[in-house]
């Protein structure tokens, strides 16, 4: 027999990939419990309602974000800029269900809905710290203003990604989309202001993912 925590921690994989591949509003623990071959029963005896097992999740996002948060002040070239961003994208894609639900999210679970607007603030100050660390090491030249608002504009465009991604003709509604794509928009922001010895990585970037 599964020991409880290899039970609870099944029972967690199986909810993240539910609520990204059908979205949180469509998935119950009865959905839950059948993908996973087990009574609601026994899904019940390790959570008790659906909003446990979501703020579980969501805890794990927090602890993501929150390291990477964490390294902002130790980015200083244009190659770590790129690797932090794509990280961001990965972990926001791995619990890609948080951003693209929110409005449900908020919603129906209110302490979730403050937590994420605390962790959106933490997000900001992070990209703050960013930006100024790559002015202070020479990667981007621009006034203090232009940094915050680049900050600002980093933040709003990891945040909306998937929503974004969910408008584009061609794409089914809950795809997954690329991080690394993401990350690459996402660095054009601060190309205008880039000095041109860290030009050559976003031209490299350039070719890889506009040919």
């Amino acid at each position: 027999m599964a020991s409880s925590n290899t039970t609870r921690d099944r029972i967690l994989q199986a909810s993240l990939a539910l609520f990204n591949a059908q979205g949180l509003a469509a998935v119950s623990t009865h959905k839950i419990a059948a993908e996973l071959g087990i009574s609601p029963g026994n899904l019940h005896y390790h959570f008790k309602a659906k909003q446990l097992i979501v703020e579980w999740l969501f805890r794990r996002f927090e602890q993501r974000l929150e390291a990477l948060n964490g390294s902002s002040a130790s980015i200083a070239a244009i190659d770590d800029l790129w690797l932090a961003l794509h990280l961001r994208f990965e972990a926001i894609d791995e619990y890609r269900f948080i951003y693209r639900d929110m409005a449900f999210l908020a919603s129906e679970y209110p302490a979730l809905g403050q937590r994420a607007q605390a962790l959106t603030a933490q997000n900001l100050l992070a990209a703050q710290t960013l930006c100024e660390s790559l002015v202070a090491s020479g990667v981007i030249e621009t006034s203090a203003e232009q940094a915050r608002i680049l900050a600002l504009q980093m933040v709003f465009t990891t945040t909306c990604w998937l929503s974004f991604e969910r408008l584009v003709p061609g794409r089914e509604a809950l795809a997954q989309a690329d991080p690394g794509l993401a990350a690459f928009y996402t660095l054009t922001l601060v190309s205008p202001y880039v000095s041109g010895e860290s030009r050559a990585y976003l031209d490299y970037l350039r070719a890889k993912y506009l040919g």
